[in-house]
């Protein structure tokens, strides 16, 4: 009776590691593909296109970003306003009572004040209250024809996450669709209308938080400047009461 327990134990430690073998081998067989499926998952160029139609308005959107971004952090360095030099060079000589000479040494700035201020100081004998009102309305549009860059950063942070929900509602629409067509028990069939739906929704996302975090960088960056600016504006405007 213990011969036969014993035999049956062995039988059953015999089939037990044999089944474990076979589990092992499978695994190993199936590796390659589970590697593949994930390489494919991660693909960039592959989430594009599962993206669907709408990656190419959020493609648009991101180069848009870039360039704002670029283009108005250039327009918003302090030489594009004023140079130190070029107000103490222009305050001496309006101080000094020679306007014309001044006037000269702020326009070879090319600059914003040169360009707010220099209108302003050809109407000197018309008072400074009127000086000062031309100097603040040149500063204004100056102002404007910068700050309207900064503001399209505000455009597309509000633009691309809608762009986004857009493709998201596509891609919803499409696996409803899908269902319909008697997909329900084939998951796999949903798979791409679900990825284009939370796709656009993460590019819209990506693109539009960081034009929103630039937008505000740069629009203080620009109040900043353009506080500046006006400081040195109505100094050089007083400089010409010494004369």
């Amino acid at each position: 009776m213990k011969l036969n327990d014993s035999l049956c134990l062995i039988r059953a430690k015999h089939a037990l590691l044999s089944l474990a073998l076979t589990s092992t081998v499978q695994a190993q067989d199936a590796a390659p593909e589970v590697t593949a499926a994930a390489e494919d998952t991660i693909n960039l160029w592959g989430l594009i296109q599962q993206g669907g139609w709408a990656m190419y308005p959020l493609g648009t959107c991101s180069l848009i970003m870039f360039f704002l971004i670029f283009y108005s952090w250039k327009e918003t360095t302090p030489n594009k306003f004023f140079t130190a030099e070029q107000l103490r060079t222009t305050s001496n000589a309006l101080e000094s009572g020679n306007i014309e000479q001044g006037h000269k040494h702020l326009q070879n700035g090319s600059n914003l004040l040169a360009r707010a201020l220099s209108p302003a100081l050809k109407k000197i004998h018309k008072g400074r209250e009127k000086m000062e009102n031309l100097f603040i309305e040149n500063l204004e549009a100056e102002e404007n024809s910068v700050s309207q860059w900064v503001t399209y950063l505000n455009v597309v942070a509000s633009v691309a996450p809608m762009i986004g929900l857009l493709g998201t509602v596509s891609g919803m629409i499409s696996a409803f669709q899908t269902i319909g067509r008697g997909g329900m028990g084939r998951p796999e069939l949903l798979a791409g209308d679900i990825g284009e739906a939370l796709i656009t929704t993460a590019t819209g996302l990506v693109i539009g938080i960081p034009a929103m975090i630039a937008y505000f960088i740069l629009r203080n960056r620009l109040n900043s400047a353009m506080i500046a600016t006006a400081q040195a504006g109505t100094d050089l405007i007083e400089a010409t009461d010494s004369e």
